[in-house]
């Protein structure tokens, strides 16, 4: 608790964009700068399709991310809310909203629809949180399926384009993934600061002992609620985006399948790790998209299950997991050369 207070008050007296820029070590920029020159060496299809992509669903998982590494809530629910923002979007824009107000309104409705799970399934922990957020999934895919008036049933809404703004058409490939690039890496900053505030402290110490938080004051159901409006908005960000990307939604891009995938993508890079879920949507989209080359279609959801099989077996905490045991092991290996050389 005195380490927590301490942090508090120095986070207090401390600008924002120093605290924000605390949490930026030297591999940040390096991948920063490669995602920069990227598009510009990539053609179309690597740029949007596995680049863009890539990025957006590992925003997803970001918020899922938030929940389950900081939070130790797993939810199922963050591709559903997703899924709303972009459904709002879709909705918004075909009844020509102003570009501000749709993308203001769909975020903002996502946020609070994120907020009304959280406050459903924060007083519960474990498989009741995932069962809890798996049952909202399920009834919000029979809910735009069956629906037509408003969401157009199973056809959906096709011709999602982003809004042209500073007469940059930013469907194009390269203005695109520039957009996803700037929002997803404001996004991921944000996360890392948000994670050393006092709010997110507070939150890490709720996930590691409730109990004590409470006895100490701390309202553990409002910080997870919080939590969820938090990752609802990072979740409806990228919903926007997806959307955009695909240039359509249908109730096909909110089923059971894409709400594991993202929980699946999480796990593989590192559940507890801000970058674990960009790494498992790198591989994850590489997997979905080449390993036909390989086996059969209808055997991809059979190699993907391996891999996270496999991983999940190796290193709990994912690819990141498996690199530190690598890192540890060439440590002790060196450690031992000196001492032979000794």
């Amino acid at each position: 608790m005195a380490s927590i207070t301490d942090e508090t008050a120095e986070k207090k007296t401390s600008p924002v964009l120093p605290s924000l820029l605390r949490g930026v070590r030297w591999y940040h920029v390096v991948v920063a700068a490669l995602l920069l020159i990227y598009p510009l060496i990539a053609t179309d299809f690597w740029t949007v399709q596995i680049g863009a992509q890539s990025l957006i669903l590992g925003l997803i998982g970001l918020s899922l991310m938030l929940l389950a590494g900081y939070g130790g809530m797993v939810s199922l629910s963050q591709l559903t809310v997703a899924g709303l923002a972009g459904y709002l979007v879709a909705i918004f824009g075909n009844a020509e909203w102003p570009a501000w107000l749709m993308l203001v309104g769909a975020v903002s409705l996502a946020t609070v629809a994120a907020v009304l799970i959280g406050w459903i399934s924060a007083r519960t922990s474990g498989i009741y949180t995932i069962m809890i957020t798996l049952a909202i999934s399920v009834a919000f895919y029979y809910l735009v399926l069956q629906n037509d008036p408003i969401f157009n049933s199973f056809n959906g809404f096709s011709g999602v384009r982003p809004p042209e703004v500073f007469g940059v058409d930013w469907r194009a490939p390269l203005p695109f993934f520039y957009l996803t690039l700037a929002v997803v890496g404001a996004c991921y900053l944000f996360v890392l600061y948000l994670s050393r505030t006092p709010f997110g402290l507070a939150l890490q110490a709720v996930r590691d002992n409730p109990r004590r938080m409470a006895s100490l004051g701390f309202n553990v159901t409002a910080h997870r609620v919080a939590a969820h409006g938090v990752a609802g908005v990072l979740a409806g960000i990228g919903g926007v985006l997806l959307v955009w990307q695909n240039g359509q939604i249908s109730p096909g891009s909110v089923g059971i399948g894409p709400v594991i995938d993202i929980l699946i993508l999480t796990v593989l890079g590192g559940l507890a790790h801000p970058v674990g879920p960009f790494i498992g949507a790198v591989i994850f989209i590489l997997m979905e998209n080449f390993a036909i080359d390989l086996i059969d279609r209808e055997r991809f959801n059979t190699v993907i299950g391996a891999v996270f099989l496999v991983i999940v077996l190796f290193s709990p905490d994912g690819v990141l997991g498996l690199w530190g045991k690598l890192k540890s092991w060439l440590a002790r290996q060196s450690a031992r050369n000196r001492v032979d050389q000794w």
